[in-house]
């Protein structure tokens, strides 16, 4: 990962709206949700939260998919991963006294499987 993508993973993830809609999203995985759905267990207009799942997208925290008239968001934990695993190395500078003890907690999220194309 590159320091550019972890910048914009923090920078999505600053704003509490966008913050909120990725921890709910974390929390409803491996199904997702409808945006609508998101829109309303926030408490934000539609339009309003679209705005904030584009960000998201676009710094590669969420996926989505068209699911017949709804479009389903799910959170990008491949991502987050990355983003954690960048952050503990860059921090670290490699120095395994510091890293190897921060580096074996993040083992206790496995990554994504590839779902079907029909979630």
């Amino acid at each position: 990962m590159k320091t550019e993508q972890a910048m914009a993973s923090f920078a999505s993830l600053s704003q509490p709206t966008r913050l909120a809609a990725f921890k709910l999203l974390v929390r409803h995985e491996p199904e997702g949700l409808p945006a609508g759905e998101i829109a309303t267990l926030l408490d934000v207009p539609h339009n309003t939260l679209s705005a904030h799942l584009s960000v998201l997208a676009r710094a590669e925290l969420v996926l989505s998919q068209r699911q017949s008239r709804s479009i389903i968001y799910r959170a990008n934990l491949d991502a987050i991963q990355a983003v954690i695993q960048f952050l503990v190395n860059d921090c670290c500078v490699a120095d395994s006294v510091t890293c190897t003890p921060l580096e074996s907690t993040l083992n206790f999220c496995q990554p994504q499987q590839k779902k079907p194309e029909n979630l």
